[in-house]
Order: structure tokens, then C-alpha cells, then sequence
């Protein structure tokens, strides 16, 4: 009852789009209501259905940049997400609580996105940090694949689609990846080799969809938020030599892509999860200061990002790989936001207003 008050109340302001002027104010309020319209969607759902459940989605790492994005796609689907979380409470469910009774009943499928951020700035990349990066991605893997491999067979998921990385390939200034493409030799590539072997764990009758996603470009998380300001003050620029191959994907085309592999039969295996435009770093500078309309010609050298850090994770930025998404687009997967120029000119607004909370 309540949420859908909020919903109504929210309805009787004009939209962004109905009077130019009360772009700002319209901004403010759905960014301070985003939640509660989210709630008031799902409570609507929910009373519509009448005595129709919706399926369950189990998301571990739903609180996350990419876990929001998908949680609220699939919930605007119909879809009851339940999020993997260390705390309880509505549309949560606790690691220990997943260990000891299992997943919930009706479960239709398990994302798994969880996993502790390797660029965070403000953690050295020591071997304490690097084992954290790996155990928070391999266990939770194995905890989610024991469950599925665990659940009664009446109502075992379908589907278990779990998220690497582009890093399982090596870096490479020439060649071309496809899915079939051979694995790197460096710490990355093992991270990303031994994350998707623990999520090959589910046993017999269940699909399992592995994505290797490229950079995740979006205004609410990942990098954009980090450089916004200095690219908005003119201050931006290539990022080390700025030649080297950039593969990203926009956040809203790897939650759509998650859904995608969930509703999807057919879908198995590895997909790429990237963008078919291949960029260097340079040419997404143009684009976002373009898209911006803000020059770009401070650099920030290659030795700059080995220092902050650390060789061995700054190659995550100053290389790349050119990666192609040959068998997600063969599985009829369709890009919103194909181009680097599409993708900037959605998360480089100002004041920025998310197109799925209008």
C-alpha cells in the first residue's frame, strides 16, 4: 500500500521529458525515489499476479554497480529476485543461510556476480589482497554450484550463469579473440580459468552460462564515476599509450545479455561479454570527452598507473585484448548501446537521469 502511494505520488510530477525546464528537479526526485518506485513496481507486480508467484532469481553480488542494474531489470520482468547478501531481510538471503538450507524453493536461476573489486584504488596489490580477489570469486562460485548440485530435482534451477572476465585472454595488440580463443598465462588468466571451472560444478540438467565481460561502462558504478570530474573539467586524457585495446560493454547490455541467458534455452557455453564496436582506450577518450564537450589531452602515462597499482594489475588498463562476441551475437542478442558514442552519450549527461527510472 504504501509503495503504491509512492508510485502514484511520483506519477502526478511531470516528466523530464513533458517540460524541459524541470529536467533538475525531476532528476533530484527520481534519484532520491529510485528505490521506492523500484518497490512500488514489484508491489504492483505482485498484486497483479493475484495468486501467481513470480519465478525466483537467486543474484549473488545483487548489491553491486552490475548486481542493481540486473536486479532491477529482472524484478521490471517479473521476475522475485532474492539477493545473496551477509545481511537478512526482504528479497535477501545469507551466504550461511544458503550453506545450511539450500536455495530457496521454485528457484528458476542463479546469477553469480560476486566478487571483490581488483581495481580498488585503495587497497595495495599484495599477495593478502590478491588471495581475497580470488576466494571472494571461487567461493562463492562453489557455494552457488554445491546448491544447485544439492537441490531436490522438482526444483532444481535451469540455469546457473556466472560472470569471468576478458582477462582470460592474454594481452594482445594484434590478434582477434573469439569464444574458442587460447587462454593467457599470466595471474588474470588463471583467476578467470580456475572462477569458471568452479562454476562448471553444478552437475547433471543444468545449463550453464559463463560471460567474460570487457570494461563495464555506467554512470552509477564502475570506472565513469572515478574519471567523470576530471573529464567534465577538461582535465582528461588517454590512459597510458592509449593504442591499446579497450573491449568494454555498456551496464545495461550485460544485464540485458544475464537476462538473456537466462530466458534462453539454447544459450550454453561461453559468450563474450563485450561490445561488437572494437575501440582502443583513445577513442573511448574522444568519445566520452566528445559526448562531453570537453577537450582530452592530459594523459596519464603507463608509469603512473604501474605506481598507483601495480604492474601486474595496471595491464588491466594500459593493455587490452580485441575481443569479438561471435557467439553472443549468433545467439540473437540485441546491443542497446552498440557504439562507444551511443554508450557515452547515455552516462556522460548532466545531470545524469537513468532512462529505466523515468
Amino acid at each position: 500500500m504504501f509503495y503504491s502511494f509512492i508510485d502514484s505520488w511520483r506519477k502526478s510530477f511531470p516528466a523530464p521529458s513533458e517540460h524541459i525546464e524541470n529536467r533538475k528537479e525531476n532528476y533530484v526526485f527520481n534519484k532520491l525515489f529510485a528505490c521506492f518506485y523500484l518497490r512500488a513496481e514489484e508491489a504492483h507486480e505482485e498484486s497483479s499476479k493475484g495468486d501467481v508467484r513470480p519465478q525466483k532469481i537467486v543474484v549473488g553480488g545483487g548489491s553491486g554497480f552490475v548486481g542493481q542494474e540486473v536486479s532491477r531489470l529482472l524484478r521490471k520482468s517479473g521476475y522475485e529476485v532474492i539477493i545473496l547478501s551477509r545481511n537478512s531481510g526482504e528479497h535477501r538471503l545469507t551466504w550461511e543461510r544458503l550453506r545450511n538450507d539450500g536455495l530457496p524453493d521454485g528457484t528458476k536461476a542463479v546469477i553469480n556476480l560476486a566478487g571483490q573489486n581488483v581495481l580498488d584504488p585503495l587497497r595495495r596489490w599484495s599477495p593478502e589482497f590478491k588471495e581475497l580477489c580470488r576466494s571472494s570469486r571461487i567461493e562463492s562460485t562453489k557455494s552457488l554450484a554445491f546448491a544447485i548440485r544439492q537441490a531436490p530435482a522438482s526444483s532444481k534451477p535451469s540455469v546457473f550463469v556466472s560472470v569471468s572476465g576478458v582477462g582470460f585472454y592474454a594481452p594482445d595488440p594484434v590478434n582477434k579473440y573469439d569464444e574458442g580463443g587460447a587462454r593467457g598465462s599470466d595471474w588474470l588468466a588463471d583467476l578467470a580459468s580456475e572462477w569458471e571451472n568452479a562454476a562448471q560444478e553444478c552437475g547433471q540438467g543444468v545449463r550453464t552460462v559463463i560471460l567474460r565481460p570487457g570494461v563495464v561502462l555506467g554512470r552509477n558504478g564502475g570506472m565513469i564515476p572515478q574519471i567523470y570530474l576530471p573529464f567534465f573539467l577538461g582535465l582528461g586524457g588517454r590512459m597510458g599509450g592509449g593504442g591499446q585495446p579497450m573491449p568494454w560493454i555498456h551496464v545495461k547490455d550485460l544485464s540485458g545479455l544475464i537476462k538473456h541467458a537466462v530466458e534462453d534455452e539454447n544459450m550454453e557455453g561461453v559468450y563474450n561479454a563485450v561490445a561488437p564496436q572494437l575501440i582502443t582506450n583513445q577513442q573511448f577518450v574522444d568519445a566520452f570527452a566528445g559526448a562531453l564537450s570537453r577537450p582530452a589531452f592530459i594523459p596519464l602515462p603507463e608509469f603512473v598507473w604501474n605506481f598507483v597499482f601495480g604492474e601486474e594489475r595496471a595491464t588491466m588498463i594500459t593493455k587490452g585484448q580485441w575481443v569479438v562476441p561471435q557467439r553472443t551475437l549468433a545467439s540473437g542478442f540485441k546491443y542497446k548501446y552498440p557504439t562507444i558514442q551511443e554508450a557515452a552519450a547515455e552516462f556522460s549527461s548532466f545531470p545524469y537521469v537513468d532512462c529505466d527510472l523515468q
